[in-house]
């Protein structure tokens, strides 16, 4: 039943992951998510059901359009296997617990939210306000379930000083942390609060050594000035990942403290 469950929660990542590219392609774009029906961007034929199978689809044309054999970009594999694996991921780190929904939501929103930051350096307040909505409602349920209320307090409050702290961040320094990642802070807050305090320091702390580790290199191969503005919620989203797949483990000195 285990495996079941990890393979299951893996297929739904693909399934998500493909809704997921549709969310990052017309999000900033200012599109619907719900019509039209998928087309190429190129010749504008719509896509059939056939061609719409995670990554299968992909790999079968060759990356390019069945009609006008326009390449489409290997993005799309990419964040439906991504979500697949980090879905999966979740299912093997949870087992049967009723955080997996939670997380789930959770790893989801942070892949659409990384993924459009990478590429267009912008949080769309839209993703981040709905991942905000339902991660509340599944913590809320697993806390009525559970009844297992102060770990949801204790998540409201990482919420809030994770805002706290990102927002006075922004206050002195807007150039090198937008808004947008302000938003997005009482979200990372609140699902790694659910987990404990020491989930929320670690993924604070990973983010910004990933951050500063990817800033540093990037400026010593001159590949961006110090002042070039960079995608922050690509290394807070991975900052968060570690704290979740690897917290048990890296935090294993500290539980003496806890």
């Amino acid at each position: 039943m285990f495996t079941l469950l990890i393979v299951g929660c893996g297929v739904l990542g693909l399934v998500i992951g493909s809704f997921l590219n549709v969310v990052i392609y017309r999000v900033p774009l200012h599109m619907s998510i719900v019509s039209p029906r998928s087309s190429c961007p190129s010749c504008h034929t719509p896509i059939l059901e056939r061609d719409n199978v995670p990554i299968l689809s992909w790999l079968l044309l060759r990356g390019k359009c069945r009609t006008c054999r326009t390449p489409i970009s290997v993005r799309y594999p990419l964040v439906e296997s991504a979500c697949g694996g980090l879905f999966a991921g979740v299912a093997a780190r949870e087992g049967f617990n009723w955080d997996v929904a939670a997380l789930l939501i959770f790893v989801a929103g942070l892949l659409a939210l990384a993924s459009i930051d990478l590429e267009f350096l912008v949080l769309p307040k839209s993703i981040v306000y709905a991942t905000l909505v339902l991660l509340v409602a599944a913590l809320v349920l697993d806390a009525g379930v559970t009844h297992e209320w102060h770990r949801l307090l204790i998540a409201g409050l990482c919420a809030a000083g994770w805002f706290i702290v990102f927002f006075t961040l922004n206050l002195v320094g807007p150039r090198y942390l937008g808004f947008g990642d302000v938003r997005l802070a009482p979200v990372l807050g609140l699902a790694l609060g659910w987990l404990g305090i020491r989930y929320v320091i670690l993924g604070f702390l990973a983010a910004n050594l990933i951050g500063a580790i990817a800033g540093i290199t990037l400026i010593a191969m001159k590949k961006m000035s110090r002042d070039q503005p960079i995608p922050f919620a690509v290394f807070l989203s991975l900052g968060a990942a570690l704290a979740i797949y690897a917290g048990p483990e890296l935090l294993i000195p500290f539980r003496r403290f806890s």
